[in-house]
């Protein structure tokens, strides 16, 4: 085939090529070697000498396609009603064929486009013809003319067949499914080729129309179910409701339907009926009636504040449950009974959540919400604190205690994790720090820990919750101990240097006033046994020599000593207090001594010494020789026929501990002043960067800075900024309700 433009004869040669076409457009059987030539014949007219013959060739094409897309709609007109069938039938042959004619034109087409104005030239009026003037590819025009003169025409009774044919798949009836997906995506299909609106023809004369008859006939469904069944057998059907509809979607209707179909499924059965639904809501929440209530959240979840109400109810179900739980409490071990009671609430809800609401961030929340309330719930209106803190410090004390049976160190992480969940709840974590703190020196220096690797677990899980500046006391504490040791280990050598028999073993702890919550209200005077002086002498000689300036203070009452007791018949080795170990050493050089000889000896206050006396009654190991309180003229007897089953033991030590009620009241009263001082900083802290600010807002600047470690009452403020402003760090400005930074 020669490429050079020739003459050419369009009658002869559109004849043989419409002869072509017309079995092309009816999908006839056409052998290659005639397609082949037909497409010469196609680019022979465009190339033609003298003119081209493109545009007439357009222009018979379309002639031939609009007669006989007009013939094919006066069958399916007179179709009857079979008519969807015979409109799905003419379409699949005429898309078809379109698109094959749309190949053999392809020459054409090319022809066309270089012709086309581009989509900048039709934004901003480079030429002065209007869209429709512009020539099409074969391809779009075979699917214009198909739109024009087939389904506008009909567009009516398309419409009402459709929706008829779309009624009786929803009532159960049988339906020609591909008839009807083929005809309603024919309305999407033949724009196509638009670069915009693409789906308008299909939303004016179907969607808009298949969403209203959808919602009334589920406002009509909604209604009948209602009557006939009870709130949790008509989620059921909604659920089913709402599943066949999407499949129905899904079946005929084009992707753009799926979601707005839907959305009007839900609006008519479950949107209107909120109320009912969220009247029965309380009710399914409080019997934990967890398939209906998964139902409930599957239907309400799309609808715009649909869950609240159920999130609500959800808290208020979780904090009554949890306050049941903690109310119930009693015996001997309440703080394991209440963070067991608290995971056991956590762990619960957090499953139910998962399964039935899916993990929803909402739920959760109101999860979060729920347990912090029941946390921090006040013991009562008198009351300005809860429990909580010091029951989860102690539970905490008795884990890390090394009385603490039967766990292994994987256990025992687990354990302290789970103290660390319940801790995110607490507001009070000052309060929780504070017991801590107290419970960890003591077993620090009592070596009651039942490993070091376990203590500093916690305090790095409390770290990672909480940040440095909370724990930043606690590794103090652990950096002493470190200190400490390696002080014992070059007295040990200073004695040695200095030729020095101590006559003992003799170890120390230095602890650092700041870090430690041991406080000194409860010394007393204490005159040394002569069997300790030496050591005690000794040891502040060395430490003044190492660290001049720096002043020790001797915590009597935390210290321990051990004793060989050779007067009876087997000698048994006691742990004792120090004050204990004054007592009986009184003993060594006479078998009775008068009260009043241990006041003038040991110095201790009359309370404390006492209390110690009556340890070592209680226990055997002196007896008083008369009955009744014991006076300046009472004398106790060394009990020379005491015996024990255990050659190594401990005298009990009671006399170490604050009355339960004091230690708690006593810190407190410690937790108050810290906070004091704690908002007075912070208030500083603001004040300074801002130099001037109302009332309210410094109130609300302080809340926030305190929130991390408590919750702060807005009295406690306001008389902190009194202090700063007696102090003169603040002082009130002429305007009303507002401080200025004193610098």
């Amino acid at each position: 085939m020669s490429l050079k433009p020739r003459i050419v004869n369009f009658e002869e040669t559109w004849g043989r090529l419409l002869e072509t076409v017309q079995s092309v457009i009816q999908l006839g059987d056409i052998k290659r070697g005639t397609w082949s030539d037909r497409f010469s014949d196609v680019y022979a007219l465009c190339v033609a000498f003298p003119e081209p013959h493109s545009e007439r060739l357009y222009n018979v094409t379309k002639l031939f396609l609009e007669e006989h897309v007009d013939n094919l709609r006066k069958q399916v007109a007179g179709a009857g009603e079979s008519l969807l069938s015979q409109y799905h039938r003419f379409w699949q042959q005429y898309s078809k064929g379109a698109a094959y004619m749309d190949q053999l034109y392809s020459y054409l087409n090319q022809h066309i486009r270089k012709q086309k104005m581009s989509e900048a030239d039709r934004n901003f009026g480079a030429f002065t013809d209007t869209i429709e003037e512009q020539l099409m590819d074969i391809g779009e025009l075979a699917l214009d003319i198909w739109k024009r003169l087939m389904i506008r025409p009909l567009d009516k009774c398309l419409q009402e067949l459709l929706l008829r044919e779309m009624l009786k798949d929803r009532a159960g009836d049988d339906t020609q499914h591909t008839v009807l997906h083929s005809v309603i995506n024919s309305l999407v299909e033949v724009e196509q080729y638009k670069k915009k609106q693409q789906l308008k023809l299909y939303q004016d004369l179907f969607e808009i129309k298949c969403l209203e008859q959808t919602g009334a006939f589920y406002r009509k469904e909604s209604a009948r179910l209602l009557q006939d069944h009870d709130c949790s057998q008509y989620m059921g059907k909604v659920l089913q409701r709402l599943q066949e509809e999407q499949l129905r979607s899904r079946k005929f209707l084009h992707p753009s339907s799926y979601h707005r179909v839907l959305e009007e499924c839900q609006k008519r059965m479950v949107a209107d009926h909120m109320s009912l639904l969220h009247s029965e809501c309380r009710t399914m929440v409080r019997k934990e009636q967890r398939q209906d209530l998964s139902r409930m959240y599957e239907l309400l979840k799309p609808i715009t504040s649909g869950l609240s109400i159920m999130v609500e109810e959800l808290e208020a179900h979780i904090i009554d449950s949890g306050r049941q739980a903690i109310a119930g409490l009693h015996g001997d071990n309440i703080p394991a009974q209440f963070v067991e009671a608290m995971l056991s609430l956590h762990i619960k809800f957090s499953e139910m959540i998962t399964t039935v609401f899916n993990k929803d961030q909402l739920f959760t929340k109101s999860l979060d919400m729920a347990c912090s309330s029941v946390v921090n719930k006040k013991l009562s209106s008198k009351h300005n604190s809860c429990r909580s803190p010091e029951l989860l410090a102690r539970h905490c004390d008795a884990l890390l205690k090394k009385s603490s049976k039967g766990s292994s160190e994987s256990e025992l992480d687990d354990r302290l994790g789970q103290c660390i969940l319940v801790f995110r709840y607490i507001d009070d974590k000052d309060i929780f720090q504070r017991f801590y703190a107290r419970m960890l020196a003591k077993r620090l220096i009592h070596g009651l820990s039942t490993s070091m690797d376990a203590e500093e677990s916690m305090i790095n899980k409390l770290k990672q919750a909480c940040g440095y500046e909370f724990t930043n006391k606690l590794h103090r504490m652990f950096t002493d101990m470190g200190v400490s040791d390696d002080l014992n280990n070059k007295f040990a050598k200073f004695s040695q240097e200095k030729e020095t028999d101590l006559g003992i073993n003799f170890s120390i702890y230095v602890l650092t006033t700041g870090s430690w919550p041991l406080g000194q209200s409860a010394l007393t005077p204490f005159a040394i046994s002569q069997e300790l002086e030496k050591s005690v002498r000794m040891f502040e000689i060395f430490y003044s020599e190492k660290f001049p300036g720096r002043k020790l203070t001797w915590l009597h009452h935390l210290c321990t000593g051990e004793l060989k007791l050779n007067y009876l018949k087997k000698p048994y080795i006691v742990t004792t207090t120090t004050f204990q170990m004054a007592v009986l050493l009184m003993f060594n050089n006479q078998d009775t001594v008068q009260y009043s000889e241990l006041i003038n000896s040991s110095l201790i206050n009359e309370k404390e010494l006492s209390k110690t006396v009556q340890s070592l009654i209680d226990t055997k190991f002196i007896e008083q020789n008369h009955e009744g309180p014991i006076t300046e003229n009472t004398s106790f007897t060394l009990n020379l026929l005491y015996s024990n089953k255990r050659t190594k033991f401990k005298i009990t030590t009671a006399v170490q501990r604050d009355p339960p009620q004091q230690e708690v009241e006593q810190t407190h009263n410690a937790v108050d002043e810290d906070r004091k001082l704690y908002l007075q900083a912070a208030i500083v802290r603001i004040m300074k960067a801002r130099k001037k600010l109302r009332h309210n807002i410094l109130i609300q600047e302080v809340i926030s800075q305190a929130r991390s470690r408590f919750s702060p009452s807005v009295s406690m403020i306001k008389k902190c900024i009194e202090a700063l402003i007696d102090k003169q760090y603040l002082e009130r400005t002429t305007k009303a309700d507002e401080y200025a930074y004193v610098a």
